[in-house]
């Protein structure tokens, strides 16, 4: 444990890329296997599942420190993060250890989930008493399932190929499926990730366990369209599709079993058994199809087959269980747009137009209702298919894929093999009034960058109308107008709960988002995906922000 809490302090204390991956290549070079495997998952972006219920760590942790509860939340205020704070307010160790983070992570921090409260209780004090303060901070971090420091999956990748001689790309394609929820990694897998080119044990191993490819990944373009020409060539160079609004995921069939991956690398196979059943019934072995999780709506008399809102798709992912009644009324299909893998070769090398031919016939020869080609768009001229996009939202669909027909499939965000640029469409936007306001995390602990924003209950000049809270948004803002904001925060606040303050409202934002649906869990009724801040509107008084009545007006027609 001593060894990962250093590596947490050299990676949160440095913003130079050289030095956390000197850091990280050290760590992975002196660590043993097992406690390697655990770093690389949390890292890499593993999120364990929060252990202790933050009320009794809270509870036992202000015992253990002699702390009145105003002061320990005070105190938790001022810091901004839990588990730092309960770090510096315990009182020092008295014993010490020399155990690593693997047998932390299997003897005592896994134990404690499902425990009776008395139970976590006393050996939650056990535990630190046992921890120098510079690894309590991870320790913390750990059991609120916060665990986060300021490196990147590609850096962990990249440090995995330096000190393994394996091309990066090669252990990005290992890590699929390594961190996903729940998952606890062990020496083996670990070995598994850095074993040398050819090892024909760790290939099998990941067959077995489906793995899929790291997924290629789009660049957003914002070019005017009279640009086009000159920066993408004629439209003849590209594939056009439909951007769908749904889970992007890919469809893997080997060794007689079928694995439905996110591009969040979470297992969903479960969540969505008629997908399983088309591997299982339609697909043939040695298939990997690429494409987006949709609930669709076939073609009525009086309507095109399109897909139902990602409002629909929802339904399907907050729920433990899957009756037949919510399979019936929400089914979905895999709308697919490549193909990986066929007849167990890899088929990313080849040029994306003879990956969809080889799609296109494999479509042909499979007939299953869940799985649905993604139409290949057409138009002579950039300016055609612009016209085209207009409809976007009509359709449900949040704007056009351009990719470039001899792109091979890269990893991640890359050019380097071709590129797919995701065309989107201009979000909604409304006016809206700041009322509260949280700290941030990280860089941003000791500012409000955390923000819930309101509009009003009915439109201007209605008497008796209130705000009415209805999305929260942190991002969009530069850190000067940050710091501006949090500066005003602090001299407008009304009252606080915790770390949440309310504030007099004074301050309008134009919040964008990419989509709006009704909701009974929100108090406005309505629920918006992806809201950010796009601009302070300096120059608006709040009695002119938006009401309810403009979001009703972004609904869609079947909402």
């Amino acid at each position: 444990m001593q060894a990962f809490a250093a590596l947490y302090q050299a990676l949160d204390a440095s913003t130079s890329s050289l030095a956390k991956q000197a850091a990280l290549r050290d760590y992975l070079r002196g660590a043993p296997p097992e406690d390697a495997a655990w770093a690389v998952y949390f890292l890499a972006g593993g999120k364990p599942r929060q252990l202790v219920p933050t009320k009794l760590l809270r509870a036992v942790a202000r015992e253990a420190a002699g702390l009145p509860e105003w002061l320990f939340d005070e105190s938790y205020e001022a810091v901004g993060d839990l588990a730092e704070t309960i770090a510096l307010l315990l009182p020092p160790p008295t014993q010490a250890h020399a155990l690593g983070l693997a047998a932390w992570m299997r003897e005592h921090l896994l134990p404690l989930r499902g425990l009776a409260p008395d139970t976590q209780a006393e050996r939650l004090g056990a535990q630190w008493a046992r921890l120098a303060p510079e690894e309590r901070l991870v320790y913390f971090k750990l059991i609120t399932g916060a665990f986060r420091v300021g490196v990147s999956r590609l850096q962990v990748t990249q440090a995995l190929a330096a000190v393994s001689g394996v091309d990066a790309k090669r252990i990005a394609q290992r890590l699929m499926g390594y961190t996903h929820v729940g998952a606890q990694p062990g020496a083996a897998d670990y070995q598994r990730l850095v074993a040398p080119e050819g090892d024909s044990a760790g290939a099998q191993a990941a067959e077995a366990q489906g793995h899929p490819y790291p997924f290629f990944l789009a660049h957003p373009l914002q070019l005017p369209v009279a640009q086009f020409d000159a920066a993408l060539g004629p439209p003849a160079d590209w594939i056009v599709e439909w951007k769908w609004d749904g889970i992007r995921a890919q469809l893997v069939r080997r060794a007689g079993a079928t694995w439905l991956w996110s591009r969040g690398e979470e297992l969903v196979t479960d969540r969505f058994p008629e997908l399983q059943a088309l591997g299982d019934e339609a697909l043939p072995d040695g298939t990997v199809l690429d494409g987006e999780i949709v609930v669709w709506q076939p073609a009525r008399a009086d309507a095109p087959a399109q897909p139902r809102p990602f409002a629909d798709l929802q339904k399907r992912i907050g729920r433990k269980s899957l009756g037949s009644k919510l399979l019936r009324e929400v089914p979905v299909v895999l709308l697919a747009y490549d193909l990986l893998e066929e007849h167990g070769q890899d088929l990313r090398g080849l040029p994306l137009q003879a990956r969809r031919a080889r799609l296109d016939a494999l479509l042909a020869r499979t007939d299953h209702p869940a799985l649905v080609p993604s139409p290949v768009l057409q138009g002579q001229s950039w300016a055609e298919l612009a016209r085209l996009r207009d409809s976007a939202r009509a359709l449900g669909v949040e704007g056009m894929m351009l990719k470039r027909r001899t792109a091979h499939y890269g990893v991640g965000r890359t050019r380097d093999v071709g590129i797919w640029w995701k065309w989107k469409i201009d979000p909604m936007s409304v006016d809206a009034v700041l009322i509260y306001a949280q700290r941030g995390h990280g860089r941003r602990a000791s500012l409000y960058s955390d923000y819930t924003f309101a509009v009003w209950s009915a439109p201007q000049g209605t008497e008796g109308r209130t705000l009415v809270p209805f999305a929260k948004a942190y991002s969009g803002l530069t850190d000067a107008e940050m710091a501006r904001v949090d500066a005003i925060i602090r001299k407008t606040t009304v009252e606080s709960f915790g770390p949440v303050r309310s504030v007099r409202p004074t301050l309008v934002f134009e919040l964008g988002f990419e989509g709006i649906a009704r909701s009974a869990r929100h108090k406005s009724g309505i629920a918006v995906r992806f809201p950010r801040m796009l601009r302070w509107r300096e120059d608006k008084p709040v009695d002119e922000a938006d009401s309810l009545d403009t979001l009703a007006a972004l609904l869609p027609a079947t909402s």
